[in-house]
């Protein structure tokens, strides 16, 4: 079986399990990282991050500044959210492959913590970051293995289905209202490249990412572990 076979069982796999699972609060990780994305490219290009509102449906805002001197650096900014969100669900799945799921888990109390004490304004996304972060250092503690893993691994999987699924809604998106596609707008305007094509763009990213998400997991047994290692165990609206 090819690995792009492989995938979109995974993806579909995913996406059942998923749902059945009651989890609608922890699929706003993968929104906080998105914004998270726009947030972390907008300062590294010397512009002015306002705010970051997460909402309960699970969308998300980053309301940003950046001079007309350097209008050029809405494109990146653009392009970051989608992108970063894709590469963090492979990160996730990698950790997991070389038994370094604390390394994943400090990561994500990272960005939270940062988001929080930075850029997330609104009361949901405030109360958001606050109990994902005191609930994932809880499950860090945890001495059962099980536990901690079906905790990692769920949020891993919610973050690659979000990952892969976002960006195919933003092609429905495209194809209703060309001017209601999020990042995919701002990209189309700013460089005349239609809104769809964008769009198939972090689709096809978003799809080879898991794909090697998908390899990292599935062939996590090859990695080498250590007798004491862990076993596998402008704005922007989206």
């Amino acid at each position: 079986m090819s690995n792009w076979v492989k995938t979109i069982l995974f993806l579909i796999g995913s996406a059942l399990l998923t749902h059945w699972i009651p989890s609608s609060f922890f699929r706003n990780l993968d929104t906080m990282v998105h914004e998270f994305g726009h947030a972390v490219v907008t300062l590294a290009l010397s512009g002015q991050v306002q705010r970051i509102e997460l909402y309960a449906n699970h969308s998300g805002v980053t309301l940003s500044a950046i001079s007309q001197a350097r209008s050029w650096s809405i494109i990146p900014v653009a392009l970051a959210g989608y992108t970063t969100a894709s590469v963090f669900a492979w990160f996730l799945f990698s950790a997991f492959a070389r038994g370094k799921q604390q390394i994943g888990f400090l990561v994500m109390i990272a960005i939270s913590t940062i988001s929080l004490l930075l850029f997330v304004r609104n009361g949901f996304g405030i109360m958001f970051l606050i109990g994902f972060i005191a609930l994932t250092i809880i499950m860090m503690a945890i001495p059962l293995k099980w536990l901690r893993n079906f905790y990692y691994l769920l949020l891993s999987f919610l973050c690659l289905e979000e990952s892969v699924f976002g960006p195919i809604y933003l092609i429905q998106a495209a194809s209703r209202n060309t001017r209601q596609a999020g990042d995919a707008t701002n990209l189309a305007l700013h460089t005349g490249v239609p809104t769809m094509v964008w769009a198939i763009i972090f689709t096809l990213f978003a799809l080879w990412c898991a794909k090697r998400a998908v390899q990292a997991f599935l062939g996590r047994n090859k990695w080498p572990r250590s007798a004491n290692r862990e076993s596998s165990a402008y704005s922007y609206r989206d």
